[in-house]
């Protein structure tokens, strides 16, 4: 897979794409330059041309702050979730189907997103993480509670500096703006389901 590759899944159609395509798309769309978003993002604008030119892989951590400059949800940086994965839909909005979910791979993880988009604050996502994948080595923090319930495998989730081994079955909870980091020290993949709960006028990934 290719640094920062986002794919939608419709039926058995596959349509690549990067994240650095949206982020580029999204940043055109608020008539932003390199600089104004690199000054809101705190992010430089070498790393954000080469992240928009697919030749830098952004860290979860540079994600949540160009997602929050932009002033825009996780679920935004999904390719083919602005309602055309399908060319029919036969659901109430409130449904997303199996074949439905955009689906992103960055390297170091998957992500695939389960929320429909008919909430504001609440967003959901199933997370494959493989053998020694993490979430970087820079803590994570958003304006945000977080929760999940791990459906197979091992990670070991660190919030604020205390760590916890967890495995199938187990389920955890914290206030997103501690610093929090999750990694899977296991030579088997995990998968996680992983739910955020944005606080009002802000959202993070």
């Amino acid at each position: 897979m290719n640094l920062a590759t986002w794919t939608a899944i419709s039926g058995s159609a596959e349509r690549p794409d990067h994240v650095g395509a949206v982020i580029r798309r999204l940043r055109l769309e608020r008539k932003m330059s390199l600089k104004e978003l690199s000054r809101a993002s705190g992010v430089s604008s070498g790393m954000l041309s080469q992240i928009e030119r697919n030749l830098a892989n952004p860290s979860l951590k540079i994600l949540t702050k160009i997602q929050v400059a932009l002033e825009t949800n996780a679920a935004a940086l999904f390719p083919g979730n602005a309602g055309n994965v399908m060319t029919e839909r036969k659901d109430p909005l409130f449904v997303k189907r199996n074949h439905q979910r955009p689906f992103c791979g960055l390297g170091y993880l998957t992500k695939e997103l389960l929320s429909t988009g008919t909430t504001q604050h609440l967003e959901m996502m199933l997370l494959h993480i493989p053998p020694k994948g993490s979430s970087g080595d820079s803590p994570l923090t958003s304006l945000s509670e977080k929760g999940g319930f791990v459906l197979e495998g091992t990670i070991t989730m660190s919030v604020d500096g205390e760590e916890a081994v967890l495995g199938e079955g187990d389920s955890f909870a914290f206030d997103g703006r501690r610093p929090h980091t999750f990694r899977n020290d296991t030579d088997a993949s995990a998968k996680v389901l992983w739910i955020i709960s944005n606080f009002p006028m802000q959202r993070h990934l």
